[in-house]
């Protein structure tokens, strides 16, 4: 499993044509459903290859990518998480908006969402 398992009533993605909707990802391990807490940095990563692994699912990957959303509890982790998502997208970054927000599902510090297209 490349993703963790949705864990309410929505999809991990919806592809509509040639677009893939893919619902935002939290910090889980996919293997254990355990919450990664070794910091904002391990969070983002677990992060994005959980949406490497809804991509990969429908056969695409990050440079799919055409935009994001960027949640997080806490604007002081900004730098930190926006320094891992560049090491993911690297110059082609997708267009994106990155907000803070009151809380997140199961305590997350951090969650990111995407639209890729094929």
């Amino acid at each position: 499993q490349l993703a963790p398992a949705a864990i309410g009533p929505y999809s991990q993605a919806v592809m509509v044509g040639d677009t893939l909707h893919c619902s935002g990802q939290i910090p889980l391990d996919p293997k254990t459903g355990h919450m990664i807490t070794d910091g904002i940095e391990a969070e983002t990563e677990r992060v994005l290859e959980n949406l490497e692994g809804v991509l990969t699912a429908a056969g695409m990957t990050l440079d799919h990518v055409v935009s994001c959303r960027v949640y997080m509890v806490d604007i002081n982790d900004y730098a930190q998480i926006n320094e891992i998502y560049g090491r993911f997208f690297g110059a082609n970054a997708p267009a994106r908006e990155a907000v803070q927000v009151g809380a997140l599902p199961r305590g997350s510090r951090v969650e990111i969402s995407c639209v890729a297209v094929r």
